[in-house]
Parts: C-alpha cells; sequence; structure tokens
C-alpha cells in the first residue's frame, strides 16, 4: 500500500514539472513576441504580451521579471518618441501662431493680470460698444471669450442665440456671475455686456466659424428677446478668434504631454538607478 502512494506521489511531481517546464516555454514564446514588436516599435503589442505573461503564467517568475525589464525599456523608448513628436509638433504650432498674432491685439494690464488677452484687429474690441452684436478675444493660454453687447435697453439678457439661414443654430448657457455679466449706463447710453467663456460658451464660436461665409442672427434671450444680424466683421474675427483659440489650446497640450513624458522618463531612471546600485 504504501508502495503505491510513493508511485502516486512521483507521478503527481513528474506531472508538476512537466506542467511548470511546459508553462514556461509557452511564457518564453510569449516574452520573445513581445521583444519582437517592442524592436519593431509596436509597443502597444509589446505591452499586451507582457500583461499576458503575468495574467496566463503566474508561476512563471523568471519570464515575469524579464518582461518587467522589458516593459521598463518600451515606456522608455515610447516616451523618448513622443518627445520627439511634440518637439516637431510644437515647432510648426508656433510657426502657425508667429503668422496668426499678426492679427490680433495683445492687451495685458500688469498691475492685476497675469497673463494677456488677444483681441482681433478686424474687428477692434474697444470700439465694439457702438453697434449691439458680439465680439470676441483668446486669453494667452487659450481660453476662448465672446462677449453679447447690447446698448439702449434694460432687456437684462444673460444668454444668447445665433441663427443660420437654414434654421440651424447654437445657444450659449445663461450667465449670471458678477464680472461676466454687467451693466453700466453713461450720460446718454446703458449697456449690458455677458460674457461667455468655457462651458458657458457652449459651441457658439464654432458654430459662427462653421457659418461665417452665411447671414448668422443674434437673439439675445432676457426678459424678453432682441435680434440683430451679425456684422461681417464681428463674425470674421470670431472666427480667427476661434482658429487662435483652437492653436493655442493644442500647444498647451503638447507642452503638457511633453512634460508627462519627461517626467515619467525621469521616473523610470531613478528607478534603473537604484536597481543597479
Amino acid at each position: 500500500m504504501r508502495y503505491h502512494v510513493q508511485i502516486i506521489y512521483l507521478l503527481l511531481v513528474l506531472l508538476l514539472t512537466f506542467s511548470c517546464a511546459g508553462n514556461g516555454r509557452e511564457a518564453n514564446v510569449y516574452l520573445s513576441e513581445a521583444d519582437a514588436a517592442y524592436q519593431k516599435g509596436n509597443y502597444a503589442l509589446a505591452k499586451l504580451k507582457i500583461d499576458s505573461i503575468k495574467i496566463l503564467y503566474p508561476k512563471s517568475f523568471d519570464e515575469i521579471s524579464a518582461g518587467f525589464a522589458l516593459m521598463q525599456r518600451v515606456r522608455m523608448t515610447e516616451n523618448r518618441r513622443n518627445i520627439v513628436f511634440c518637439d516637431s509638433m510644437l515647432r510648426e504650432n508656433y510657426s502657425q501662431l508667429h503668422e496668426m498674432i499678426t492679427g490680433f491685439d495683445f492687451v495685458r494690464d500688469d498691475r492685476y493680470q497675469e497673463f494677456g488677452e488677444y483681441y482681433p484687429k478686424v474687428f477692434p474690441h474697444r470700439s465694439s460698444l457702438n453697434k449691439n452684436g458680439l465680439r470676441s478675444g483668446v486669453r494667452e493660454k487659450g481660453a476662448l471669450f465672446i462677449e453679447s453687447i447690447l446698448t439702449g435697453s434694460t432687456l437684462r439678457h444673460n444668454k444668447i442665440r445665433v441663427t443660420s439661414v437654414d434654421g440651424s443654430f447654437a445657444e450659449t448657457l445663461a450667465v449670471t456671475s458678477d464680472g461676466l455679466n454687467y451693466r453700466f449706463t453713461t450720460l446718454d447710453k446703458t449697456y449690458e455686456i455677458v460674457r461667455y467663456t468655457g462651458n458657458d460658451e457652449n459651441g457658439v464660436a464654432k458654430f459662427i466659424y462653421t457659418f461665417q461665409d452665411q447671414s448668422v442672427s443674434v437673439h439675445f434671450i432676457g426678459n424678453g428677446t432682441i435680434t440683430v444680424s451679425l456684422t461681417d466683421a464681428a463674425k470674421k474675427g470670431i472666427a480667427q478668434s476661434y482658429e487662435l483659440s483652437t492653436l493655442l489650446l493644442n500647444i498647451e497640450q503638447l507642452k503638457f504631454e511633453k512634460e508627462k513624458s519627461e517626467a515619467l522618463i525621469r521616473y523610470l531612471e531613478s528607478k534603473e538607478g537604484k536597481t543597479n546600485s
């Protein structure tokens, strides 16, 4: 009886040994495939293969360890490539920016503004108070804003809708906060000015950019509704502001992605230094 038990035990040991060896060979296939994908620059496939080793063969410790080292190289190379890409795109975008900002006036008051604002020259900001309509600008970091200006009225408007001739429209959210929705009176006229930015702007600038070659009406919405046609100069100014905002936001995103990759490389290098020490 004892003899039979020993035979069964030996068989189980042999079965387990062969099973582990088989798992090791299969795990090594995944590791080789991951390395081949890395050499070809297919970093997504390389990371997928490495992750699969941990999931499918959790006891293949040597292969898992080698996969971890390969993953570090993949991440390092991937982020170095990303930095090169960001630098290339930044050079191109800055070249476009240098040309684009010639059509804007840059204004910043050092006394209370950390960042300035760009105003399209085609629709001068200060003279825009002379007519009911819209004006636009772009913050230095890329945030676009639109201001609705209504004179000689007590409508107390807090949002606008813009419509095209085919009935398409876009509408801002209501703005009620102090500083973005304000009114004042001069000796001969009353003014209402509302600024829409971020979520409040709600795609109005993109709409005007899309329909800039068509007639666009502006509806001031408050206690009632007043409708005027948007001038060609105002449409062009908003379209230019939309393009500048898009470019500046792209630049800020590329800078962020580059800084993120640089930070990750520093982290990987620090871990590599600790491993070698």
